[in-house]
């Protein structure tokens, strides 16, 4: 079972390691109490849930020793962390409540504010907070100076109660699972761990475990735009993000401002062709990563036949674990299996910075050593420096499962793993088992609704012609969807494209500062 696009698409992971325990240890949080003290919602007539205040605190002493060594720390930033309260069902708006958590970032000397720039980084699971300082630091002056960036951690998410039902050990059975499950055998022990994962989550939750949805997310998204005190949303979301965005926009098509729609998932498939599009567009992005590598002037250091290595190095690591030279935190010796090393290689095709890294940790793997290769199946999989993980593992499956009410049973995905591991030979097989994870889900469901967000002010949608994770067609399809839709193309690789490249910073920042709207189809060079 592997996660569904589970990587943050904007460089903050690295802040993760530390904030949310800082930030619980400081005092900034006290989440213990996840609700009202009457858990059970009860009947109301109001037709409309109260905005609450959202509560500010400083949190510049937790969070500038976090950035100090990162580009852009040098900028004169504050950081406020917040937080304020949304019905747990919209059904009964002045029933129980949850507690979301927030940053607030300012760039001091702003002039001619215009208001919050609302930012989501994909997932789903990732954690808004983080985005918001991790975008701070990278994103374009011109911008920090008008806007406020704000980040959430959607409910479940991070330190907005967060769904906690699968423990560290279950975690690192799922990464060090068969990332290829063909054989009868492999898919039994691939079917048997994700009916553990969904009966433990179903024991530890109940019913409650439907509540941690998009569509709710979305409605929370309103009550904070209230909160915040803005006329209307300005919001930049990234992968799962444009589903969070976009379905935003369906629900409240007039409070929309402006939003930048990045690497967008597409609208319109259902989860069989989701699942064999980001087996192809995988296969398609590793080819890139290998003929990048090999038409490097110092020389790729897997060799000529990047493809072929993987291969050869699956087969090690499943003969004999690869141990690495770096020990655990209780001293013990990590050892990379074949799940280990593709989530490795995921993880790094979801950004092309990361491609000499993953050049680099699958050599030293053939030779002996997997700590690069854990470094980053780590990243991927919100394992933290301590050895314990983030809950991305367990907001990811809640809410992608939350979101549809599709099914598949055992023998159609043991068909499409046989078929799709002989058509995308290194991600086809875990592509289709994937499909398997929603069935045994035990949740209410709310569907995503079809998204054309009629009456809203122009979206700008965006996609990137090599983009592994999310492939252009999805873009393409979200833009024509939307009746305000106008799409922008980068020709590059990697996931997201803004603020990457100059063409594209410059037509979104010119949208979300003067809402002025590029040319629908506009095209960037890589």
């Amino acid at each position: 079972m592997r996660l569904h696009r589970g990587l943050a698409a904007v460089p903050s992971s690295l802040l993760a390691v530390g904030l949310a325990a800082t930030l619980a240890l400081s005092g900034c949080t006290s989440f213990s109490d996840t609700v009202a003290d009457d858990p059970t919602p009860t009947a109301t007539t109001t037709a409309e849930p109260e905005v609450t205040p959202i509560e500010w605190t400083d949190c510049d002493e937790q969070i500038q020793p976090l950035i100090a060594d990162q580009p852009g720390s040098d900028r004169d930033l504050a950081f406020e962390c917040g937080r304020t309260e949304v019905p747990i069902s919209y059904d009964e708006p002045q029933g129980a409540t949850l507690p979301l958590f927030l940053v607030r970032v300012v760039m001091a000397g702003q002039t001619n504010r215009i208001g919050s720039l609302v930012v989501n980084p994909g997932g789903p699971g990732a954690s808004g907070a983080d985005a918001a300082i991790g975008l701070a630091l990278t994103m374009p002056p011109e911008v920090l100076s008008r806007f406020d960036i704000v980040g959430f951690d959607p409910r479940g998410v991070g330190l907005s109660t967060p769904v906690e039902c699968i423990s560290d050990d279950m975690k690192e059975q799922l990464v060090a699972s068969e990332p290829r499950p063909t054989t009868d055998e492999q898919l039994d022990d691939a079917f048997a761990l994700t009916k553990e994962v969904a009966d433990g989550c179903a024991d530890e939750y109940g019913d409650a475990l439907g509540t941690f949805n998009t569509v709710d997310t979305a409605r929370d998204m309103e009550q904070l735009r209230q909160s915040l005190g803005d006329e209307k949303l300005t919001y930049l979301g990234y992968s799962y993000g444009t589903t969070l965005g976009s379905t935003y926009a369906e629900l409240f098509p007039d409070k929309t401002r402006a939003l930048v729609l990045d690497a967008a998932v597409g609208p319109d498939t259902d989860a069989k062709t989701d699942a064999e599009t980001s087996a192809q567009s995988f296969e398609a992005g590793f080819d890139s990563f290998g003929a990048n590598c090999v038409g490097l002037i110092a020389g790729c250091p897997i060799g000529q036949n990047p493809r072929q290595f993987v291969t050869d190095l699956l087969a090690q690591a499943d003969a004999t674990p690869i141990p690495s030279s770096e020990p655990d935190t209780d001293g013990k010796v990590r050892e990379a299996t074949p799940g280990v090393v593709m989530t490795a290689v995921q993880a790094a095709l979801y950004d092309t910075a990361s491609w000499p890294q993953l050049a680099q940790a699958l050599a030293a793997g053939q030779k002996g050593d997997s700590a690069g290769l854990f470094s980053l199946a780590d990243s991927y999989a919100g394992r933290l420096e301590d050895g314990t993980y983030s809950n991305l593992f367990d907001a990811n499956l809640a809410i992608n499962c939350a979101d549809t009410d599709e099914q598949y049973e055992e023998a159609e995905v043991r068909d499409l793993a046989a078929e799709w591991g002989a058509k995308y030979p290194l991600f086809g097989a875990g592509s289709a088992v994937g499909l398997y994870t929603c069935s045994v889900w035990q949740a209410d469901r709310t569907p995503l609704p079809e998204r054309d967000a009629e009456g809203s002010a122009p979206i700008l949608v965006v996609g990137n012609s090599g983009d592994p994770v999310t492939p252009l067609p999805g873009a393409e399809d979200m833009a024509e969807d939307l009746d305000s839709g106008v799409l922008l193309v980068w020709q590059g690789q990697g996931h997201t494209a803004y603020p990457k490249t100059d063409c594209i910073k410059a037509a979104v920042n010119s949208y979300l500062i003067d809402l002025t709207v590029p040319v629908d189809g506009l095209t960037c060079p890589a």
